[in-house]
């Protein structure tokens, strides 16, 4: 790999743990919390799912192929934030385990929010990308960088709960109720904050 390509991979992997940009984070958390260990496994098709999202419209926003108010997506990323949210109460019982399949409505979700978060990458992308190197390699890189960044993120979650639910007997039913809670809060200060309306 290039230089340039691995530096492209840092700066994905680093905005995604940039605490300025924390909303991608809380999403993350909001995203996973219904998910424990033992479905690492959908949970890393979620983040695929999320990645492929916010690949297509970081590529085409990149390449001003698709315009958009800024404004408007900072309120909208907590609104996906908001609404993940609440699906995750009306899931408090059953969870992830009894979603059956790996592509599930919750993925389905996951590449439509990923499509808004890819808008909020682009304006940071677009800053960083070099006049006269290869774009693709640089959006490419950027994109492996972010997922890399994901996927630590839910790892360490999953893990977290783990060790919550399995030493500390915490229910899972709490714990979801817990994240989902503290994100949603988060994420309505987040809404107000945007001053759209």
């Amino acid at each position: 790999m290039s230089s340039v390509f691995n530096t492209y991979i840092e700066l994905g992997f680093n905005h995604i743990f940039d605490f300025k940009a924390y909303d991608h984070m809380l999403f993350l958390l909001a995203l996973s919390a219904i998910y424990t260990l033992q479905d690492w496994k959908k949970a890393i098709a979620l983040v695929t799912s999320f990645t492929i999202g916010h690949s297509i419209t970081l590529a085409l926003a990149t390449f001003n192929i698709i315009k958009f108010d800024s404004s408007l997506i900072e309120f909208l990323i907590p609104v996906t934030i908001l609404f993940t949210c609440v699906t995750n109460f009306f899931k408090l019982n059953g969870a992830a385990s009894k979603q059956g399949t790996i592509l599930s409505m919750h993925n389905l979700l996951a590449i439509l929010f990923g499509l808004i978060h890819g808008m909020g990458f682009s304006n940071f992308l677009r800053q960083m990308l070099g006049r006269n190197g290869n774009i693709w390699q640089q959006l490419l890189a950027f994109n492996i960088g972010i997922e890399l960044g994901q996927l630590l993120i839910v790892s360490i979650l999953l893990i977290v709960g783990f060790l919550i639910m399995n030493l500390f007997r915490a229910k899972k039913r709490d714990w979801i109720l817990v994240l989902s809670s503290a994100a949603a809060g988060i994420s309505l200060i987040l809404m107000i904050e945007t001053n759209i309306f």
